[in-house]
């Protein structure tokens, strides 16, 4: 999600802020701008630079803006579900992007429509915007707050009217948001890195439970909510955010090459050669090289114009994705004792295709590690726990049925201890997908 006021330019600066928040969803693309009397928007369904293609920016005038890229988790795969949604009435317009999930939902859902709501899409986003307006016709910080503290689960918020824009966060801080300024305009941004391209500078991070309002007058924040001790999907540490980005005040690249040391330190093995699959798991690569003392080479290489295969909808688009994605590199691997390097293990599926690749280019013996625990429990980013392949099989039997080796994967106290540290009430991960066991 991305967010700007206070600049002539909105729009296109929404434009670019999603470009560089790509990976955080291929599937669609919206924005909606401001211009203190109405509410104009773009979406289609697609990466950033296809559907903004034929946009014709003229149209989308204002001083304000809110952006949103999507991916097909959670909700079905039509162009009504592309956010930011847009709701217009006699009172006033609002427009709401959201990243996370809202475990109480369908109940909210199925009460507002007894009440006479009307719901345009199967997203939970929706449900904020009913409970907004059930409270006051025009939405303002009391209701977004009253509406805020009736939802349960992990969310982060962009909402934008005529004359204002509110950014919040669940009392958990369990999704990244920050804040940033350009010039005398302020910037609302799901990861640090889409500062960088617009040349915007970080202030600071929304903090849970906060609803933070910015207009003509400038900012302004409420607590919406009583504020509990932050829980930061370890998932966005591993694998979601781009390495460049700061989450929590806690650099992603050097996070991720601390599991790669620990995990260098837990599971060491003889080998030639370490490599790690591109993108998310180059930075735990060469921190286990530099740990384990054995030299790191790009043994596998990725079609930039390829996108990630853990977010494609289907096993079929996954299976081809990887095929087209990645290439084992011949000269580095041939005749060698590899160390495959990998974010995680959702399905197995991707694993077992790398593996037999390395194989084929006449890699000696594959042995892989993977920079986090075992996936078991489904979670706000991974595949529901059926498809799990950790749900399923013990480590040995995850390691026959890819084809490697040896696979050893990375402690959850491993984990907790590489990417914060000693725990603080500042600085937490949920580790739902690991443990099973709830943060909230």
């Amino acid at each position: 999600m991305f967010g700007i006021w206070g600049h002539k330019q909105a729009a296109e600066i929404t434009y670019y802020g999603l470009h560089a928040l790509q990976h955080r969803g291929q599937d669609g693309a919206g924005l909606v701008t401001a211009d203190g009397e109405n509410l104009s928007f773009h979406r289609g369904q697609g990466l950033v630079n296809d559907v903004f293609q034929r946009a014709d920016f003229k149209k989308l005038s204002g001083h304000g803006a809110i952006g949103h890229v999507r991916n097909l988790s959670h909700d079905q795969g039509t162009v009504g579900n592309v956010q930011p949604l847009l709701f217009h009435s006699q009172a006033g317009s609002m427009a709401l992007a959201h990243q996370g999930l809202l475990s109480n939902a369908h109940e909210i859902r199925g009460k507002l429509e007894k009440t006479g709501s009307i719901f345009q899409t199967t997203t939970d986003t929706e449900v904020l915007a009913h409970l907004i307006k059930s409270i006051d016709p025009l939405p303002s910080e009391d209701s977004i707050a009253d509406s805020l503290n009736k939802l349960d689960g992990s969310y982060s918020f962009i909402i934008l009217t005529e004359d204002k824009l509110y950014a919040a966060l669940d009392p958990h801080g369990s999704r990244p948001l920050s804040i940033g300024k350009l010039g005398d305009s302020y910037v609302i941004a799901s990861e640090s890195c889409a500062f960088d391209i617009i040349g915007a500078s970080y202030e600071r991070e929304v903090l849970p439970g906060e609803l933070v309002v910015i207009d003509d007058q400038g900012i302004k924040s409420r607590r919406f909510a009583e504020r509990q001790g932050r829980k930061i999907n370890a998932m966005e540490y591993i694998y979601y955010s781009r390495p460049d980005s700061n989450i929590n005040g806690i650099n992603v690249h050097a996070a991720r090459k601390r599991t790669g040391i620990a995990l260098a330190k837990e599971a060491p093995v003889e080998a030639d050669v370490v490599t790690g699959i591109p993108d998310s798991s180059i930075s735990a690569a060469i921190g286990y090289a530099e740990q384990s003392g054995l030299p790191y080479e790009m043994g596998v290489i990725k079609n930039r114009y390829v996108g990630r295969t853990f977010i494609q909808p289907s096993a079929e688009l996954r299976e081809q994705g990887i095929k087209i994605k990645l290439s084992p590199v011949r000269g580095i691997v041939q005749g060698k004792r590899v160390v495959m390097i990998d974010d995680s293990i959702v399905r197995g599926t991707t694993s077992k295709r790398i593996i037999q690749m390395l194989r084929d280019a006449g890699a000696k013996e594959v042995h892989v590690r993977i920079a986090a625990p075992p996936m078991k429990y489904e979670c706000q980013y991974g595949a529901v726990e059926e498809e799990l392949i950790a749900a399923k099989m013990s480590v040995d039997e995850i390691c026959e049925t890819i084809g490697a080796d040896s696979l050893a994967f990375l402690s959850v106290d491993g984990l907790e201890s590489a990417v914060v540290g000693k725990s603080s009430f500042e600085q937490g991960m949920s580790m739902k997908c690991f443990t099973g066991e709830s943060s909230f």
